[in-house]
């Protein structure tokens, strides 16, 4: 019974003393604050930053649900478009089959570029540093840019038309910088010791990188992936140019077709389906968030194993 009557007696005292030490906590900050004045600045803009910031997130997200789940029925899923039903099924699987695509081609030639030149290249070397330059300006090109280039080099220059296989190749120049960064960045954060500790067992160097270093790196490399994956899904411009806009489902690869971003753009831009468009808008919210909460699964998953 005694201990009974202490354990609740501590039950008692414990939440006080957290309302002390809070109190205490909260009076340092304050007296830090009347010392530093500008400290209290910084942190009234950052509290602003982040509430403008989330206040504009969910006024987006809210509009966009709003406008469009009215339009969400039956005939907008069929499974071939008419200009009736303006359905989405098509875009759908193109832009499932454009992501995969794209991303088939910049992933590996991200990493293996990254672990090039985290790993294997001389620290200091000046073709690295022209590299990380060149993509990190690469990074902030215009997607239209990528556009035209897509279109005269892969659709005109090599005659594959406005075709599934050019848009996704433009894409995957479109998004090789950003994996090769992400995936540079991940590298360089694995600490050294983890690389030490391997060779003092005896591991080599191939082995080192695949077994102990990008296992580590995973979800910084699946950040830069995510990262891609939602830049593909929400082009346009890029593909107007080099996939085209018709809304059927591809036969092959040099088919053309539209993806869901360009399906809500020719709606929105014709002016006569703009609630499908805004509908259109919704799945598109949906598809991304699924992909991410995909991708972060897998992310905890293997950083568990």
């Amino acid at each position: 019974m005694a201990v009974i009557e202490n354990a609740e007696n501590i039950n008692e005292i414990l939440p006080d003393e957290k309302d002390a030490m809070n109190r205490q906590s909260l009076k340092d900050k304050l007296i830090s604050y009347k010392k530093k004045p500008g400290s209290l600045l910084v942190m009234i803009l950052v509290l602003l930053s982040a509430a403008v910031t989330i206040t504009a997130l969910a006024y987006l997200i809210v509009y966009i649900l709003v406008n469009g789940i009215p339009y969400l029925s039956s005939d907008l899923f069929s499974w071939t478009y008419t200009s009736d039903n303006v359905s989405v099924v098509p875009a759908i699987v193109n832009t499932v089959i454009m992501a995969l695509i794209s991303l088939c081609l910049a992933v590996p030639f991200g990493i293996g570029s990254a672990i090039y030149l985290v790993e294997y290249a001389k620290k200091g070397n000046k073709l690295v540093k022209i590299v990380r330059v060149t993509a990190e300006t690469l990074t902030g090109i215009p997607s239209i840019i990528y556009g035209l280039f897509g279109m005269l080099f892969f659709v005109t220059a090599l005659h594959w038309k406005f075709s599934i296989l050019a848009g996704s190749c433009t894409l995957g120049i479109m998004v090789l910088p950003v994996i090769l960064r992400t995936t540079e960045e991940a590298l360089m954060a694995v600490p050294d010791s983890f690389r030490e500790g391997s060779f003092g067992l005896g591991a080599g160097k191939l082995r080192t990188i695949f077994k102990i270093i990008l296992p580590a790196a995973v979800p910084g490399i699946l950040s830069g992936v995510i990262l891609a994956t939602g830049r593909i899904v929400g082009e346009t411009a890029a593909l107007i140019y080099t996939a085209g806009t018709v809304a059927a489902i591809p036969k092959n690869v040099f088919s053309s077709g539209r993806t869901l971003a360009v399906h809500m753009y020719v709606l929105a831009n014709e002016g006569l389906h703009v609630g499908q468009a805004y509908a259109t808008a919704v799945v598109l919210l949906v598809l991304v968030i699924g992909i991410n909460a995909l991708s972060s699964f897998l992310a905890k998953k293997i950083q568990k194993q």
